[in-house]
């Protein structure tokens, strides 16, 4: 045998073992897309033939609001009120760490999206006093030890085969940049960032509830439009993008031109019935062309009672969200929102969603 015999052997073998790698990579891409009022994941419809007491699930897309999967506090002065209670110390890798560690549990309940923030949500349930929490500095640029965090949740729903509806902006956070250049700045690096990543599990949120207290009035109810046809035309149709309202509010004409799917919340809906009627004035807004509805947020529960909100969606076709905050008084392990969080499935409510989730997607 010959060298030149040895050389094409070992030139197989690379060839082999590089194969062998984009053949995994590409096993695992989870991608979402969107055909007339449901979703697939990676090409086939959601809960695929499922039926619950005579309502279609298939096409839906059950989830929950995990919003602060990276979150940090930036502000020496505030970050003390947010330690573990086993150390007193706040440490964002441990809970980002915690997060990835728990979301296979969520999906063998037939979780099969949550809702991400780059700026989080509020860790005390509302409101804000004074901590900082972006992914985005003041110019709009990227803070790597974010991105590292965010990267380590989507490659696992990658793996998972989960989505995730990722919100660029929440008021509380937003006056942390400075101008509405740096807002177009973050739209346009986090979104370019998603694009040579090639992730594909993501619906995308630019705003949380665009009719919130926003400082930069491009993230108000009024023009936030531009943001999503912004996004849109960056990503092309490879990114499915739409932003939310606060609880009760139903969605404006020039959102719902723009927007690949529609978010509402069930907040302050505190009749089963209202989430119906949200629906049905949501689908006589002039704008809408049949794009999917999705609650992404409700913080309503009574999963044992005769009506409830989760069960009026479902009745409605329209996907549901789950939110959880820690209420005063409670223990560490209540709520999904409320820093730390613990994220398992151990609280009297989420053992209560999780079950009634997984009874009706038949996970």
């Amino acid at each position: 045998m010959n060298k030149t015999y040895f050389l094409a052997k070992a030139l197989l073998l690379i060839i082999s073992v590089v194969s062998l790698a984009h053949c995994s990579r590409i096993n695992n891409k989870t991608s979402v897309s969107i055909q007339g009022d449901q979703f697939y994941i990676n090409g086939e419809i959601t809960y695929k033939n499922r039926y619950w007491k005579g309502n279609k699930i298939e096409g839906l897309l059950m989830n929950s609001r995990m919003v602060q999967g990276i979150f940090d506090d930036l502000n020496p002065e505030t970050v003390k009120n947010f330690g573990y209670p086993d150390t007193q110390k706040w440490d964002a890798d441990r809970n980002t760490d915690e997060f990835v560690s728990a979301m296979e549990d969520w999906k063998e309940h037939g979780l099969l999206a949550f809702s991400l923030n780059l700026q989080g949500g509020s860790p005390l349930g509302y409101g804000n006093h004074g901590w900082i929490n972006s992914t985005f500095d003041e110019k709009g640029n990227l803070r790597p030890a974010y991105i590292k965090r965010l990267t380590r949740i989507l490659d696992r729903a990658n793996e998972l085969g989960m989505v995730v509806i990722l919100g660029y902006f929440y008021f509380g956070q937003d006056q942390y940049l400075e101008d509405e250049k740096a807002i177009l700045n973050a739209t346009d690096n986090i979104t370019r960032w998603i694009q040579e990543k090639d992730y594909q599990n993501i619906l995308i949120e630019i705003n949380n509830e665009c009719n919130g207290s926003y400082d930069h009035e491009i993230l108000t109810c009024s023009r936030v439009h531009e943001l999503i046809q912004r996004v849109k035309n960056i990503g092309g149709e490879n990114l499915l993008v739409s932003t939310s309202y606060a609880g009760s509010v139903i969605p404006q004409q020039n959102v719902l031109q723009v927007s690949d799917y529609v978010l509402i919340h069930g907040n302050g809906v505190d009749e089963p019935s209202g989430i119906t009627e949200m629906v049905r004035k949501t689908k006589n807004v002039t704008g809408y062309s049949g794009q999917p509805i999705l609650f992404n947020e409700d913080d309503h529960f009574n999963f044992d009672a005769d009506d409830y909100n989760f069960k009026s969606a479902i009745e409605s076709y329209t996907s549901w969200g789950y939110f959880d905050y820690r209420m005063s008084g409670e223990g560490f392990e209540d709520g999904f929102q409320s820093i730390p969080v613990d994220w398992g499935i151990n609280s009297t409510r989420k053992k209560a969603f999780f079950k009634k989730l997984k009874e009706i997607t038949g996970y």
